[in-house]
């Protein structure tokens, strides 16, 4: 059963629940998105991550990736060969965003315009 907090305000009675927002605040982070997107093609090395999202800052992607890490939805897979090297990819709960994030696309795709015809 989901838990929900009542709040009510002046003209009706609000229903919010605590997970929903959670949800927004974890995936509405500026890049989280973007970094998902890119995983759910396939795992990642950190370089190959970056070169991937144009734009993002090596420090921003860390704290992101750290981030997603927190949240059990990307997980770092350390290369037994080189102790620097490490590789991003999604875990089953990340990969369970899949269908989410194509709805997101697709609602983009009708709803958002091109900030070149703006």
């Amino acid at each position: 059963m989901i838990e929900m907090t009542h709040t009510k305000d002046i003209e009706s009675e609000k229903i919010i629940c605590p997970r929903f927002e959670q949800t927004f605040a974890i995936l509405g982070k500026k890049w989280t998105g973007l970094i998902i997107d890119v995983l759910l093609d396939g795992p990642r090395r950190f370089k190959d991550l970056s070169q991937s999202i144009p734009g993002v800052s090596d420090r921003v992607l860390v704290e992101r990736l750290k981030e997603l890490e927190k949240e059990d939805i990307v997980t770092r897979d350390l290369d037994d060969t080189c102790d620097f090297r490490s590789g991003y990819r999604l875990t089953a709960k990340g990969k369970d965003l899949k269908s989410v994030m194509n709805e997101v696309q697709e609602w983009a795709n009708v709803w958002i315009c091109d900030t070149d015809t703006k």
